[in-house]
């Protein structure tokens, strides 16, 4: 089945739209977070990757609860690829792979598609591209932040990294450095004074550390009720099905790389950080995005287009009362886990290593609450 999903993706690569920087309204008034994840994709760099891969939702899911003056802020991501001898040298071995978007799925499916090689890695050079040729917000009240890891020298490539990262706070834009490496290499190397220079916090991580993850009693209906969760999207428009053959094929990359990434993405899905307005009917209505009595027959899914208007209205209301209360029971289920999951790290003796899910939640906490973000 997983195969034959990648196949109806892959097959439709050139006829999908390009991933476009995500857009709002110029009145809107909602909190904005916006991360970018600067990966080294050198050859060294496998156990980043996967960790990355691994702990994506996990990371995610650390802004759900996150408020400023009572309401929820948009998240955005961005990710660049940097030292892989396939990129181009005239660009410095540098790739943007998405602009700043709200697709979490697309995230995923492209962390699944990197592949390490080479390189030459040129931290100074990714940032001012990130810095400059990402959608970033204007306001200062919005939460801004590059987080850059990889293992070589901070000092290597054309581009001054402190230049760059001077660039970067000017606009707003912290600067967090993770060095893949013992803590002293990676100071002596500078990645400690990148993250300085742009106000932001140096850490560093094993990159091939074991992932802990701790099974708990809740982990097996989380993850089924996932699965039931996508029965209630109702896909539309030219893309509706390639968009659902993604989320399915997400699932499974979840559930194939680790235990616990899978627990971690279905509790994503449960909460508001994961919108598919772009494809979805429950979703697109709830955002006021389209008006369904004005979508043309052929944009629809064969289940809705033999309904009436009538009935295309109610079948679509209850999607959306099934998906609440399937998201409300995955909301309630991942508490009983937190807890469970609490009281077994205090029965264990052992830290485990640092990993990137780690550092960088902690960071985020640090960080989000210095502009006046809230977590309940």
């Amino acid at each position: 089945m997983r195969n034959v999903l990648i196949a109806l993706i892959a097959g439709a690569v050139c006829a999908c739209p390009v991933i476009a920087q995500a857009t709002r309204p110029a009145d809107s008034d909602k909190p904005l977070i916006q991360i970018a994840l600067l990966l080294d994709t050198s050859n060294s760099m496998d156990g980043l990757i996967n960790q990355a891969k691994a702990q994506l939702w996990k990371i995610v899911n650390e802004f759900i609860p996150a408020k400023r003056d009572g309401k929820r802020p948009e998240f955005q991501v961005a990710l660049y690829e940097y030292g892989n001898d396939g990129l181009n040298a005239e660009g410095g071995y540098i790739r943007q792979v998405l602009p700043l978007t709200t697709d979490l799925d697309k995230v995923s499916e492209e962390l699944f598609a990197l592949r390490t090689n080479g390189g030459q890695e040129y931290c100074g050079h990714v940032i001012q591209k990130a810095t400059q040729f990402l959608a970033w917000s204007s306001s200062n009240n919005d939460f801004k932040a590059i987080f850059i890891a990889g293992n070589e020298p901070f000092t290597q490539g054309t581009v001054d990294y402190h230049k760059a990262c001077k660039e970067a706070i000017t606009r707003g834009i912290i600067v967090n450095t993770i060095f893949c490496g013992p803590l002293a290499v990676g100071i002596s190397t500078n990645w400690k004074d990148g993250a300085l220079l742009a106000d932001g916090k140096y850490m560093n991580i094993d990159q091939n550390c074991t992932i802990v993850h701790i099974d708990a009693p809740q982990d097996a209906e989380i993850v089924r009720l996932s699965a039931e969760l996508n029965r209630t999207y109702i896909s539309y428009g030219s893309f509706g099905r390639l968009y659902q053959a993604r989320q399915t094929a997400q699932d499974a990359n979840a559930v194939g790389i680790s235990k616990g990434s899978s627990v971690q993405r279905a509790v994503t899905k449960s909460s508001h950080n994961y919108m598919n307005a772009n494809w979805d009917l429950v979703d697109a209505l709830k955002e006021g995005k389209l008006k369904l009595a004005e979508l043309k027959d052929e944009d629809l899914p064969e289940e809705v287009r033999k309904l009436n208007r009538e009935q295309r209205q109610a079948y679509v209301e209850t999607k959306a009362a099934e998906r609440s209360r399937i998201q409300q029971r995955i909301q309630q289920l991942n508490k009983e886990r937190a807890q469970y999951v609490a009281k077994q790290m205090n029965i264990t003796t052992t830290r485990p290593a640092d990993s990137l899910d780690e550092v960088v939640m902690q960071c985020i906490r640090e960080q989000i609450a210095a502009k006046h973000f809230k977590c309940e």
